[in-house]
């Protein structure tokens, strides 16, 4: 997905096309950037990435499961090709962002943004600042407890049962032999669902304590999953936490992309913003 957009976070312009090997895709990107005029450009990329700017890997993909990727130099394939500030970092930090910028976050200085949807990840913004440290943020791959009926195994690679194993859209359809879209709003699997993305937010809710928390993919376009999310993260935290957001005001705390399908791309456009101002 590509766009071209302005310093308020408006998309002017957008583009979709398959990801494939990393030398057609990207120069593809760079074939709808050439002669546009742009004064800066972010990527938010699947991960893991390498966002470290001291790395002699910075803005490469690393070890990664989609073909042809690993070690790719995302950011130095661009260069050749387009000389300004370019803006690097995971697809969810970016839209997280976004959200922070222009979003549902917006006048806030942390949140955090969680997509559910082939994967699982997780960006977060604190102090004003995206979370970086030795390497990115990978919340997605964090233990949760299982559910007491839950006896399928896990679709996670690395770690089969973890919460992306256990809650993304594939471990979904196998589990139950359908695609999420295709279940009724009442099927068993969202009050499943709900019981592990609640246990995901209440950790992160504890150790990163977000001023609002934006559950975007594919996934949580299942709408009746937010109410059973939020009641489930309530019983967790048992009134632990005492803030009116997770009680009184618990529906305007977890919410949905404000930037709806745009999250990804504005995160792209905040990315390019700071870029451009450092």
């Amino acid at each position: 997905m590509c766009g071209i957009g302005n310093e308020e976070g408006e998309i002017v312009e957008r583009i979709s096309f398959p990801t494939t090997t990393p030398m057609e895709t990207l120069d593809r990107v760079v074939e709808f950037f050439k002669d546009k005029g742009v004064q800066a450009i972010g990527f938010g990329s699947f991960g893991p990435v390498d966002v470290n700017k001291q790395s002699d890997t910075y803005g490469s993909v690393m070890k990664t499961p989609k073909p042809n990727w690993s070690n790719y130099q995302v950011v130095g394939h661009i260069k050749c090709s387009l000389n300004v500030p370019i803006g690097f970092d995971t697809d969810v930090n970016a839209a997280a962002l976004g959200e922070a910028a222009w979003g549902a976050a917006r006048g806030l200085d942390s949140c955090l943004y969680i997509t559910v949807g082939t994967g699982i990840g997780a960006g977060a913004v604190a102090e004003g600042k995206l979370i970086h440290g030795l390497v990115h943020p990978e919340m997605g791959h964090i233990l949760v407890r299982r559910h007491p009926d839950d006896h399928y195994s896990g679709h996670c690679p690395f770690h089969r049962d973890c919460l992306e194993g256990l809650a993304a859209g594939p471990a979904i359809e196998a589990r139950w032999s359908r695609q999420g879209n295709e279940l009724d709003e009442n099927h068993p699997a969202w009050e499943m669902e709900s019981y592990y993305i609640a246990q995901a937010l209440m950790n992160y809710i504890l150790i990163l304590s977000p001023k609002k928390v934006v559950l975007g993919g594919g996934v949580m376009g299942q709408k009746q999953l937010f109410p059973l999310i939020r009641e489930q993260v309530s019983q967790l935290l048992h009134g632990y936490v005492q803030h009116s957001a997770l009680s009184s005001d618990i529906d305007d705390y977890i919410v949905p992309p404000g930037l709806g399908s745009n999250a990804g791309l504005c995160g792209g456009l905040a990315l390019a913003k700071q870029a451009f101002e450092e």
